[in-house]
């Protein structure tokens, strides 16, 4: 992926459709032929014919932009682009809807017809509750207040009284609504930074973060929006630790908030295809391929609905979470070579939203295309994606970091760079144990790896039978089973001891999986 320079206006511009490219040009021409405008539109140009931001190229290219206007031209650039988008209406934005209404409302007490912004701030309340935009009830509740405490409007009797009690009811909800919204912000922000719970130290401290901060009565709660943070603070929660039942459980109760209440999955697109996502991670981890299959195919149908195509981020989001949900599908069944057949587009997709997708989002989708690789026995192409991960400086998912390392030593290990190893295997563990990810099955593999040096060819198979032995051990352990779900060390050893390729491995455990759970079907 380029690394291209980012500059806002440029980012701006090429998340534009062609209806709102046409928009702006109309916007911008709405009143004649003018200097300044012409210019705004000669940059707008040339920032549209851009594949990547260069901004002397751009003013060799026009030379009626001069740099030192560059600036303010491009300041005004910006403004009559969401401009222009203001004006293109969507009749199922709600927030669009209530804060213009919110304006009309401001626009008639002006105007000092104050019985009727009163009736329009009415109308406000009601409709912010039927889709529990309760910002906007409390915008229009304190907007209330104002006008009753300046004019004598005679609306109705115990007015006072009735605008103190909405209002302290919806405070009331407004701070459980913070106080839930915090804490499934903080874990999730903890888990892009760290991935899963490493030892108990991990364990506690979440846990403990947890407790104190979930807010009592919280559970309770009939809003909306209050349970949407909750049961997202309970996956969170729940995933960090690998307690994969409950994470199941809470992302179901996610998704099902909203296809209870479908007008929902049309305020909040975003957040109803987090949830899918989620479940389809439930299923994928608990191995639960005959829920998993008919999420997925009914989520990519979502993706491919108006819904799921009305605005830039619905696409790009829905293209993350259905090609993430559909490589998984391959490490399911253990079809590795099969799911390589969808690198392409993805690779494309990568590089055409690369100003609009977040760098992790990026590191999980190298690092399973390298797992990819590796199950298929294309070692050395796994490696190239792994020095992607490891030569991105990012502070965030140390767990990726330090498994991609680990998988990048056994590749190597796979091709036989055994003066390479000697220094990779001190390296990496260096770095794992600085990023404190070192557990047993980590140590294990390292003291494996450090003795392979010495092994004659006749011990090599007695070798991996004994590592094996003593990993599996540990795989019912929740502190050590987040090493397999990671690397699934076990079937690559499976695959050395039978000398088979990774992938019949995997195939050979997914259908005697499938077959066991058929049968108490």
């Amino acid at each position: 992926m380029a690394n291209i320079r980012k500059d806002e206006v440029f980012q701006l511009v090429k998340s534009l459709q062609k209806a709102e490219k046409r928009s702006f040009k109309l916007f911008v021409n709405r009143h004649g032929d003018n200097a300044e405008d012409l210019k705004v539109v000669t940059l707008f140009d040339a920032l549209d014919k851009m594949d990547a931001y260069d901004e002397e190229a751009m003013l060799r290219k026009h030379p009626s932009i001069k740099k030192q206007q560059l600036s303010n031209l491009k300041a005004q650039l910006f403004r009559q682009i969401l401009s222009s988008l203001r004006l293109i209406r969507d009749e199922s934005n709600i927030e669009l809807q209530l804060h213009e209404q919110m304006d009309y409302a401001k626009i008639l007490y002006d105007k000092a017809l104050y019985l009727q912004s009163l009736k329009m701030l009415d109308r406000i309340k009601e409709h912010a509750r039927e889709f529990h935009q309760l910002s906007y009830v409390l915008q229009a509740l304190t907007f209330e207040k104002k006008i009753e405490s300046l004019h004598i409007t005679r609306s109705m009797e115990n007015r006072a009284e009735q605008l103190a009690r909405e209002t302290e009811k919806a405070n009331q909800q407004w701070l459980m609504l913070g106080k839930l919204s915090n804490l499934a912000l903080q874990l999730y922000s903890w888990y892009i930074k760290m991935g899963h719970a490493r030892d108990e130290i991990d364990v506690l401290s979440v846990k403990a973060f947890f407790e104190t901060n979930l807010p009592s009565g919280a559970k309770d709660s009939e809003n909306f929006y209050e349970k949407l943070y909750l049961y997202q603070a309970h996956c969170w929660y729940h995933y960090i630790l690998q307690d994969f039942l409950q994470f199941y459980r809470y992302c179901q109760k996610w998704v099902d908030l909203f296809e209870q209440d479908p007008p929902m999955m049309s305020i909040e697109t975003v957040q109803y295809m987090k949830g899918v996502h989620n479940l389809l991670i439930a299923h994928f981890v608990l191995f639960n391929h005959d829920k998993f299959m008919p999420r997925l195919n009914a989520f990519q149908a979502f993706t491919a609905s108006e819904l799921g195509q009305r605005t830039t981020t619905t696409v790009i989001q829905g293209f993350v979470y259905l090609y993430i949900s559909k490589l998984d599908r391959h490490f399911m069944e253990g079809t590795f070579t099969e799911g390589l057949t969808l690198v392409p587009e993805i690779e494309e997709k990568l590089e055409a939203y690369e100003i609009h997708l977040d760098r992790h989002r990026v590191l999980v989708f190298y690092y399973k295309i390298a797992c990819l690789c590796f199950g298929s026995g294309d070692n050395e192409r796994a490696i190239e994606y792994l020095n992607k991960i490891i030569h991105w400086k990012v502070d965030l998912r140390t767990d990726i970091q330090c498994y991609a390392r680990l998988l990048h030593l056994i590749a190597h290990f796979e091709l036989g760079h055994e003066q390479l190893l000697e220094y990779l295997i001190k390296s990496v563990y260096r770095f794992m144990a600085k990023m404190q990810n070192l557990s047993e099955v980590e140590e294990e593999i390292f003291k494996f790896l450090r003795k392979s040096f010495f092994l004659k060819p006749t011990q090599i198979r007695s070798a991996f039978i004994a590592l094996r032995d003593k990993l599996q051990k540990y795989e019912a352990n929740p502190l050590e089973s987040r090493s397999f779900m990671y690397l699934d060390i076990i079937s690559w050893l499976d695959s050395k001891i039978h000398k088979k390729p990774v992938q019949e491995i995997m195939q050979q455990k997914y259908k005697a999986d499938y077959q066991r759970k058929k049968k108490y079907i």
